[in-house]
């Protein structure tokens, strides 16, 4: 029997505040399931996600980041693209690649926002691992093709 493995991507852009969404990952999910991968900020998420997944390597590939407005960019745009772009990497390989990429539309660096968005990267690092085992289980519950039938 296989164990169930898992990539998870970190972007390290607000790493204090991202880097909590893989505490709440693994309240759910061992450790020792989880392999960790970081990249500089969440635009170079959907490429690390594609090679994760297409390596066979992994069942799931999670994928966290916090996109703020920055007064520079338009951070809805770089969202939106980075959204995209792991449903692609996750269509394309046929490995679900799942999204823990917040874009807050209100982001001050003060004590009190850093830790109202902690808070809640733990959250969604938690709900990111029961939509992976969720995902996984009902994938493997997919009627296999037989070789003949390909």
């Amino acid at each position: 029997m296989t164990h169930t493995r898992y990539a998870f991507v970190k972007a390290q852009w607000h790493a204090d505040i991202v880097d909590r969404a893989y505490d709440g990952f693994t309240e759910i999910i061992p450790m020792s399931q989880i392999d960790v991968y970081d990249v500089p900020g969440a635009f170079e998420m959907p490429l690390m996600a594609r090679d994760l997944a297409a390596s066979g390597a992994y069942d799931a590939v999670i994928c966290a980041a916090f996109v703020v407005d920055g007064g520079i960019y338009r951070h809805d745009f770089v969202a939106q693209s980075v959204v995209d772009g792991l449903m692609r990497a996750g269509l394309d390989t046929g490995v679900p690649v799942l999204s823990v990429s917040l874009t807050p539309h209100h982001y001050q660096e003060t004590d009190h926002h850093t830790g109202i968005y902690r808070a809640h990267f733990v959250t969604k690092g938690r709900e990111a691992a029961q939509a992976a085992l969720g995902i996984v289980k009902a994938r493997d519950a997919l009627p296999q093709r037989s070789a003949s039938a390909a």
